[in-house]
């Protein structure tokens, strides 16, 4: 199956969520349960609170000509909690735009397509013009929660420790981050 057939077949957001309430309503995640009850909420409250800048909309509703926007995750993927639900509401924002999820776990092969660091690290985010030709990728955090983890890292923290620390700062940075580097990307378009 080619890359487009892949993505083609790939979920709607709608779709995704969709799987994480049930994985949450019938605690069917296994060892990664914990994750995705808190990804469920964290994604709700993302989705009832969170209003995109004018610009970075404005930016969105430039695009003029069909893009396909795939974004590889998981349920469990703590990062991809708060920044899917903001490309989500971009996506919505401009009918050009089809957004697309294909999870990492049972898609190895497009996974390897875009590796961050020989790493499976999700979410990744890649934009497809009408051609196929790719416009962008993002992910799998914006640049200052990759810097933030890496430093955690160099302090051997438990790993709980750095997820919280790194949650944290998402909770205070309120997707600002997320949207500054989206919206430099779409402006390089």
């Amino acid at each position: 199956m080619t890359l487009s057939q892949q993505i083609e077949r790939g979920m709607e957001y709608t779709d995704f969520v969709a799987l994480m309430e049930k994985q949450v309503a019938d605690k069917s995640a296994g060892e990664m349960q914990a994750f995705v009850d808190l990804n469920a909420h964290r994604t709700r409250r993302l989705l009832k609170t969170h209003k995109p800048s004018d610009e970075l909309l404005a930016a969105v509703r430039r695009i003029k000509r069909p893009q396909t926007w795939l974004v590889l995750t998981e349920p469990w993927c703590g990062d991809s909690a708060w920044s899917l639900p903001i490309i989500s509401l971009l996506a919505e924002s401009n009918p050009q735009i089809t957004l697309r999820i294909v999870l990492r776990d049972e898609n190895p092969d497009v996974m390897q397509l875009y590796l961050t660091d020989g790493k499976m690290s999700i979410p990744k985010f890649v934009a497809f013009a009408e051609d196929g030709q790719e416009l962008f990728r993002w992910g799998p955090r914006p640049e200052q929660a990759g810097k933030l983890y890496q430093s955690l890292r160099a302090e051997n923290l438990p790993h709980e420790e750095i997820e919280e620390k790194l949650h944290l700062w998402y909770g205070r940075d309120r997707g600002q981050a997320i949207e500054a580097e989206l919206l430099a990307l779409l402006n390089g378009l």
